[in-house]
């Protein structure tokens, strides 16, 4: 009973996809979704998951090798452990979220390091803040663009409701503010959410979509998948057994800053493994 229930909540802690171009009814959808949680956990969660159908997504023992060059990272290159997180800056589960990844980072130091990858389930609400954190890491405030995005933009309801604002010359009235708080390079800034960072968010959604990872957050640990907005604990327990696997291939000799590409991206499966027909 116990491990239906854990799975019952990894199935509802989580955001779906979202194509509609409705605003006002995906902040309503917020609000609702963030008051479900409190509930579910008061209640245990799994009346109201058992309902819905399961996703297809990777197989959680094996390991998959996520790639991660140009993506924002917080933690040290040679860090044991890397924690993909997928997340969307509209999603009520991602924020829910942002306090364990913190607890995590400070529990395991420069043994951990989180790197992020955007997947925009709920456009055009979170479009805008992909790019402009994707901007913002250009110029070496990811972090503190990030903080905004959430404290300023998510919690206050203040999105760039204009699916296109970032192809136009002035572009997105929210985030060219943080831009501007934060003191960026306006014109670099513009150009980048325009340009590089619109290739850059679709080559994370391909990269993600190829491992059937549709809904946010979602996370790798050293290749190996989780979903939804879990526990403290649910990180720490697979944290734990793959930190002991880095310790030994270390000890062993692979280097710290090579384990990543050498044991998940050289050695995991570059795809979902299809069920034969």
């Amino acid at each position: 009973m116990k491990k239906l229930m854990i799975l019952a909540i990894a199935v509802v802690a989580a955001c779906a996809p979202d194509t509609r171009d409705n605003t006002a009814r995906l902040e309503k959808k917020i609000d609702d979704l963030s008051k479900k949680i409190d509930g579910l956990a008061a209640r245990g969660g799994a009346g109201a998951a058992a309902q819905r159908p399961q996703r297809v997504e990777p197989d959680r023992a094996k390991t998959y090798a996520v790639p991660i060059d140009g993506d924002p990272v917080d933690g040290p290159a040679d860090a044991k452990i890397t924690v993909v997180k997928a997340y969307d800056y509209a999603c009520p589960y991602c924020e829910k979220v942002r306090d364990t990844m913190d607890e995590l980072r400070k529990k395991y130091g420069n043994d951990l390091r989180i790197v992020f990858k955007q997947l925009v389930v709920h456009p055009p609400t979170a479009t805008a803040g992909a790019l402009a954190v994707c901007a913002a890491n250009k110029q070496g405030k990811f972090l503190q663009m990030d903080q905004l995005l959430w404290e300023k933009g998510y919690k206050a309801r203040n999105f760039d409701k204009d699916a296109k604002c970032q192809e136009s010359a002035e572009g997105c009235p929210v985030v060219n503010g943080f831009a501007q708080e934060l003191g960026l390079n306006m014109d670099k800034f513009k150009a980048d959410m325009k340009g590089e960072c619109q290739a850059q968010i679709q080559r994370d959604q391909r990269e993600l979509q190829a491992l059937s990872v549709s809904a946010t957050p979602s996370f790798f640990i050293n290749g190996r998948f989780m979903a939804g907005a879990m526990p403290m604990e649910n990180f720490v327990t697979l944290i734990d057994e793959e930190l002991k696997k880095a310790n030994d291939k270390i000890a062993q000799g692979t280097p710290a800053a090579s384990y990543y590409q050498q044991v998940v991206l050289d050695k995991g499966l570059k795809a979902l493994e299809r069920p034969a027909q």
